[in-house]
């Protein structure tokens, strides 16, 4: 598939590049996508939710009443999950969430979100910029520039760069992430992807792995 390479004006540059079909023409695989996904979420998870249990619930131990003879059911104490206050039973303890997915099938998912960006021509390619301070104008002039205010966009780049992340950051639907940093979600996530040529590259040399 060819595109046109764009500047950060939105107009043509006269040049086109080739995107290569063994990461954006395969035949998409669904379940890899959506585990690599469910993964990813799971990842976000801190996993720190915690309830006390009776045991660790501070108040007294004695036994409220005596066992028989008041009609009522039996109780231990004042920490049991019946009387408000106590323990709770089953409740969340702290947990660690994440799985273990096999590295061709990241790949795979990821190739699949890519082969559907592309076919849906929601890839956009730009000629190598930065910008030579920090400033949300200078991305926001960029979005505009393609006409894609108020969609959301994902802008890989090659390697870090602090002036244009750092410029986009206050922007609420537009993310900067580097090419090591790709990910089946972000992909899928966002309305139309940016790739600059450095970073198309870097990511060809990646797959090709």
């Amino acid at each position: 598939m060819e595109v046109k390479v764009l500047n950060i004006s939105g107009k043509e540059t006269g040049a086109k590049v080739q995107l290569p079909e063994f990461i954006f023409d395969i035949a998409p695989v669904d379940h890899a996508i959506y585990l690599d996904i469910k993964q990813y979420l799971a990842n976000q998870r801190q996993g720190t939710h915690k309830s006390k249990q009776r045991n660790e619930i501070a108040g007294s131990t004695r036994k409220l009443y005596k066992q028989k003879g008041t009609g009522g059911a039996r109780a231990g104490s004042i920490k049991s999950p019946l009387f408000n206050g106590g323990g709770r039973v089953f409740g969340p303890q702290p947990r660690d969430y994440s799985f273990k997915l096999n590295k061709k099938l990241k790949v795979l998912a990821r190739k699949s979100a890519l082969t559907y960006k592309a076919h849906d021509q929601n890839v956009v390619v730009l000629e190598d910029f930065t910008f030579d301070s920090v400033k949300t104008k200078n991305y926001v002039n960029l979005v505009n520039a393609l006409n894609l205010a108020g969609e959301k966009t994902l802008l890989v780049l090659p390697s870090q760069n602090n002036n244009i992340y750092l410029s986009s950051r206050n922007i609420q639907k537009a993310k900067v992430i580097t090419a090591a940093e790709l990910n089946t979600y972000d992909v899928l996530n966002c309305g139309k992807l940016l790739l600059t040529t450095d970073s198309l590259k870097t990511l060809e040399e990646a797959f090709a792995k």
